[in-house]
């Protein structure tokens, strides 16, 4: 992508030369050597030998792109500048952006760079979800105005920019976690329509222990419609990790946490279908896919420095 930039350039300034060469009567002879004059024979040189550009890099709706470097100042993104983590530059693409190319930016050695990707057309699978409590799908007066309020104060955590508290890849939020599943589909309770499902569900028997994913301070605990027993941790740098549906819950807000630290327990409060962990991360206002940052960061998607 930035190589594309530099041989572009040196075209033109083949072209450049080549222009301020007259053409007399001896038609292309002039031309002809002016083209292959040792200066422009050495830019073309450069030009054929190059490695072949590779492809632009692919990422779907949900993910993230890592850029790694050395002496990055800074990363930036839709307007937004940030700090490299362990020198790298992480961008997460939420869930909901639509099919197309996106710019990336961050600066080294004080000089800004820019990198394209593009995000892929949207992945995920239909779910469909019966419940018997109908309630839970066409909300009353009271349990609508309850879930704007909900959502209003959940909304304002998306904002937090403390200084950052985690590593990279995070801890596993159970003892022993299965896979996770069902990230982004599209979800249909009771033949109605709903939002995408913006987290992941593991598989866990009730009152099984909950574990916070990374040191951070609890931004809100409580009982929530949807979610039931619910907390939501901010760990700096725009990560929030939730998790919900729980049974108890260990923790208040305001209390600072330990990475592998017990949260609350596994339950099925709120909407839910039987015992099971949602966890959901947003990452600086983006909905991401949790199972990217509890495994190896290898798999990431990755930007060549």
């Amino acid at each position: 992508m930035l190589l594309q930039v530099s041989y572009w350039k040196s075209f033109v300034t083949i072209l450049s030369r080549v222009s301020r060469t007259s053409v007399s009567a001896e038609g292309g002879s002039v031309l002809k050597r002016a083209l292959f004059a040792p200066a422009n024979c050495a830019l073309l040189i450069s030009i054929l030998s190059a490695p072949a550009l590779a492809e632009t890099l692919s990422v779907a709706p949900g993910g993230i792109v890592r850029w790694p470097g050395v002496e990055v100042d800074r990363c930036g993104q839709a307007g937004r500048t940030f700090a490299a983590v362990s020198g790298d530059c992480w961008y997460a693409i939420d869930l909901l952006t639509p099919e197309g190319e996106m710019r990336l930016s961050r600066w080294r050695r004080g000089q800004k760079e820019i990198a394209t990707v593009r995000v892929s057309a949207y992945p995920y699978e239909v779910q469909h979800i019966t419940l018997d409590d109908d309630s839970q799908v066409n909300l009353s007066s009271a349990d609508l105005a309850r879930v704007k309020e909900e959502n209003r104060r959940i909304g304002a955590l998306w904002a937090l920019d403390t200084p950052r508290r985690f590593d990279l890849p995070l801890s596993s939020p159970l003892e022993s976690l299965p896979s996770g599943g069902r990230f982004g589909s599209r979800r249909f309770f009771n033949n109605q329509p709903r939002s995408p499902h913006n987290g992941a569900d593991y598989s866990a028997a009730a009152g099984e222990s909950v574990l916070a994913v990374a040191d951070g301070r609890v931004a809100l605990a409580g009982d929530f419609f949807f979610s039931g027993g619910s907390v939501f941790l901010d760990h700096g740098d725009g990560l929030i990790s939730m998790y919900f549906h729980l049974q108890e819950l260990a923790v208040e807000q305001g209390r600072d946490v330990k990475r592998g630290e017990v949260i609350g327990s596994v339950g099925q409060t709120g909407r839910a279908t039987g015992p099971h962990l949602h966890m959901g991360l947003r990452w600086r206002g983006a909905r991401i896919d949790p199972s990217l940052l509890l495994a190896s960061t290898e798999q990431i998607p990755t930007i060549p420095d």
